[in-house]
Formats: structure tokens, sequence, C-alpha cells
């Protein structure tokens, strides 16, 4: 008998509901370009082969848990429709049991433009509506740009934002993105850096 395949559902984005309250808009535009660099054959299979991952939760809703950049890039591109795969069904249980598990289990990250926690209600209901996070942009360059390695840990990205939130002042980082880079792959070096996920700063010896 062959394997079975992950189940994939064409869900709306526009009906997606996000489990964190921001993206970094500069990195939206980034998938936004290299989208628009494929022709249709390629967009089909990217497509195909990007699945996002979901948690079903209450009323049957598809809560996003990664990827919360490409399902905005897609949608200001015009895009409709993704393909989802389901990690987890939890629609049986209520609004606050849900929020619970998704908490423990790291699939949510309620952290608002200031890196403060907030509440649940908080999230917004729409890929549309996140905010805008620059330090969360600076940290997807700054991975580009070799500063730290790509990790499993979840919302890794955000940590490191959170981080570079601590050192650099947003003002900086939105009048000279460049330069803030530049900062940024200096302080990723440091030895406080240490504890964040995918470091590859200097080692002691």
């Amino acid at each position: 008998m062959a394997p079975r395949e992950p189940l994939l559902i064409s869900v709306p984005i526009a009906e997606l509901r996000p489990t964190q309250i921001t993206v970094g808009y500069r990195e939206v535009e980034e998938k936004r370009r290299r989208w628009r660099e494929h022709d249709s054959e390629k967009k089909a299979a990217f497509l195909g082969s990007h699945m996002i991952p979901v948690l079903l939760g209450p009323k049957k809703k598809h809560y996003v848990i990664d990827h919360h950049h490409l399902a905005r890039a897609l949608q200001e591109e015009g895009e409709e429709s993704v393909l989802v795969t389901v990690v987890a069904d939890l629609h049986k249980l209520d609004k606050d049991a849900f929020w619970t598990v998704a908490d423990h289990k790291a699939w949510v990250h309620p952290y608002d433009v200031t890196g403060v926690r907030v509440g649940f209600d908080d999230i917004p209901k729409a890929i549309a509506d996140l905010a805008d996070d620059p330090f969360r942009s600076l940290a997807g360059e700054l991975r580009r740009a070799g500063g730290f390695a790509k990790d499993t840990t979840p919302f890794s990205e955000f940590l490191w934002a959170d981080y570079l939130r601590r050192n650099l002042k947003r003002k900086a980082v939105e009048r000279d993105f460049t330069k803030a880079v530049e900062s940024a792959l200096r302080l990723a070096k440091a030895p406080e850096a240490g504890y964040l996920p995918g470091w590859c700063g200097p080692l002691d010896g």
C-alpha cells in the first residue's frame, strides 16, 4: 500500500487566522518580489509545495502557526487561496482552552510591536491586519546575511528581533535599514547573543 499523503485543504487566505500580532513588512515585500519573478508554471509548483501549517480551532477556523509572511505576501499579490496542512485538530476546545494549549505548545506568539506580551484577544482576526515590526524584518535580513543560522526553535526570528530591539532604536532601523543590518551583524557576534537560537558568534578558546 502506498503511504498516506498528508491531508491538504485549500483555504481562502482571507479566512486564515493568525497566531501572532506582527510581521516584518519589509520581509513581506521581499517575498512578494521573489514571487513576481516566477512564471505561471513556477508559481503553481511553488503553491503546491509550500503548505501553510495550521491548527483547526474553535468553529473549525484555520489558525496559521508558521509562514505568516508568505500568506501575507501571497494575499497582497492577489492570490485568493493557499493549501494548508492541519497539524492539530483542536476544534472541540473552547476558546480559552484552545489558546492555553497553543501557548504551551509554542504555537502562538502574542507579542505586540514593542515586543511586550499581550492578551490573546489582541491577536488580529485576519492576515491582512498583521502589524509591522521593523525588528522582525531586521532579524530576517540578519539571518540571510549569515548573522545566525536557521533554527527549528519556534519563533526564533522573533527572539532575535527582541534582542535587536533592546540594542537598537526603531527610528534608526526605519531611517537607514542597510546601516541597521551592519549594526545587527556586529550585535549578532556578541557573547551576549549566545543564548539565541542559531547563534554563530565567536567561540571561546
